[in-house]
């Protein structure tokens, strides 16, 4: 199973969080992607010292299938030229932007290493190739097949809206901004976060290797005129009210806010990270 790399994570999160990448604009995913073969692991770095050079090599065009169940995989065969001389023992792969140069968006290692020896053409079968979200650890499916769609089949994300919502029973992967059970009356209400370039509260950039955003200014929700219940968990959705699920967290001090009390996160107080 391959993981995404920590260019592919920042721009996703600018993405979703600003609407942009670090460079001010939105994110395009590449109309082709590619697949570069490697005699180590590039990492989550997206080092790229050792694909091979010379000897005919050059990165092939790969396609997926439409993202499922939290994962992409590969949909048809890729062929290499014929290997003029050595190109080293293949144990590794990354999805690259460009044929040659660009970024890597993710990375994998090969069931079985292959030494590639002049005279051999090289391929990569269909479904060898597979890009996984982790289950279970704050994002959602829906968000999962979306990023997964949008990076690797240039499928149409537009930047959601965010907001913050409370939740009193603890939200996971298959919930949704309709099922997420919140807080009913008593002034309470999901509390919207600005893209970057919006009005407070906004969320910070990217960080360039954590994929990390947090809100640059105090989240505070409307004042509670009676209880609100024990909150357990807290959510990202995107709309005020229904919407769908991005992000959740369920490990936070349970509290129960109730009339008059003060419900704010204080700056930076807010992580959301891809990590």
């Amino acid at each position: 199973m391959g993981s995404l790399t920590n260019f592919a994570e920042t721009e996703l999160m600018d993405h979703i969080f600003n609407g942009q990448d670090g460079a001010g604009s939105v994110y395009t995913p590449p109309a082709t992607v590619y697949l570069a073969l490697f005699t180590s692991d590039p990492t989550d770095a997206g080092t790229a010292t050792s694909e091979p050079t010379g000897n005919n090599y050059i990165r092939k065009a790969i396609t997926f299938g439409a993202a499922s169940g939290r994962s992409i995989t590969q949909s048809g065969q890729v062929t290499y030229d014929q290997a003029g001389g050595a190109w080293g023992t293949i144990s590794h792969w990354g999805l690259m932007t460009a044929e040659t140069n660009g970024n890597m968006l993710a990375h994998g290692q090969f069931a079985v290493s292959k030494q590639v020896v002049s005279g051999n053409t090289p391929s990569v079968a269909t479904s060898e190739v597979v890009v996984s979200a982790t289950a279970d650890v704050g994002m959602s499916n829906y968000l999962a097949v979306k990023i997964l769609d949008f990076l690797f089949r240039n499928q149409a994300f537009t930047p959601p809206a965010t907001y913050v919502a409370l939740c009193t029973a603890n939200p996971g992967d298959t919930s949704t901004g309709t099922t997420i059970t919140e807080p009913s009356g008593n002034n309470y209400s999901r509390k919207q976060v600005d893209h970057v370039a919006g009005s407070s509260p906004t969320w910070t950039a990217a960080g360039a290797t954590t994929g990390l955003v947090d809100n640059t200014h105090a989240i505070t929700f409307a004042t509670p005129s009676g209880t609100w219940g024990s909150i357990t968990g807290v959510a990202i959705v995107d709309a005020g009210t229904v919407g769908n699920l991005l992000f959740y967290e369920i490990d936070v001090t349970d509290q129960t806010p109730d009339n008059g009390d003060t419900v704010q996160f204080a700056i930076g107080a807010l992580d959301v990270t891809l990590d």
